[in-house]
C-alpha cells in the first residue's frame, strides 16, 4: 500500500510527527512524506491513502494547506484520508480533539474536505529558535492562556501516545470509503 503524508510545518514538530507516523505506517506501507509547500503537481491516483497534518500558528493554518484541499477534492473525498492538527492550545488535554479545538473546528466547518480521520496532538514550545518578534507574542499568548513563559525553555507537549494511535487507526482504514 501507496501512503502519502503532506504536511505544513512552521518550527519542525509537524514535520516531526508526520515522519513520527510514517515510521509506525512503514511495517505495512510504503509512506512519502512531502512538505505541503513545495508540492506543486501531485498524481493521488499513485496512493492509497492521503495523510495531512498542519500546524497553527496565531490562529491559522498555512494558506498552502486550503489551497492543496481545494485543488484535490474530489480526489481526497474519494479516498481514505487523514487530517491532524498541530497547535499549543491542544497542550491541554480538554483541548485535543477536533471537537474541542477551535481552530480544527473552524477548519472542518469551512473546507469542503470530509477527512475519514482526523486529530489534534499538542505541538512544541521553542522559545530559544524563534525570531525575537514571535517570542514576544508567544510568551504573552502563554501568559494570558496559562502555559510556559520562561523564554529559555523548550518544551515538548506532544503526546507520542496518541500519535500512534491515530497511526495505528490510519492504518486500519481500508480503500472502500
Amino acid at each position: 500500500m501507496n501512503i502519502l503524508i503532506l504536511y505544513s510545518s512552521r518550527d519542525g514538530q509537524t514535520k516531526t510527527i508526520a515522519s513520527y507516523i510514517a515510521k509506525e505506517l512503514s511495517a505495512t506501507a510504503t509512506c512519502e512524506i512531502q512538505d505541503l509547500a513545495d508540492v506543486a503537481q501531485i498524481d493521488l491516483s499513485k496512493y492509497q491513502q492521503v495523510m495531512i497534518g498542519a500546524s497553527v500558528r496565531y490562529g491559522h493554518f498555512n494558506p498552502s494547506l486550503n489551497k492543496f484541499v481545494n485543488k484535490h477534492i474530489a480526489q481526497l473525498n474519494q479516498m481514505p484520508s487523514a487530517f491532524f492538527a498541530v497547535n499549543l492550545t491542544a497542550r491541554k488535554p480538554e483541548k485535543r480533539s477536533p471537537q474541542t479545538n477551535a481552530y480544527v473546528r473552524k477548519f472542518l466547518l469551512s473546507t469542503p474536505w470530509q477527512p475519514t480521520l482526523c486529530s489534534v496532538f499538542a505541538g512544541a514550545l521553542r522559545y530559544p529558535r524563534y525570531r525575537w518578534i514571535d517570542r514576544v507574542m508567544i510568551q504573552l499568548i502563554m501568559r494570558m492562556t496559562g502555559g510556559e513563559t520562561d523564554t529559555s525553555k523548550e518544551v515538548e507537549y506532544t503526546d507520542w501516545q496518541q500519535v500512534s494511535s491515530f497511526a495505528q487507526d490510519f492504518s486500519a482504514l481500508s480503500y472502500e470509503k
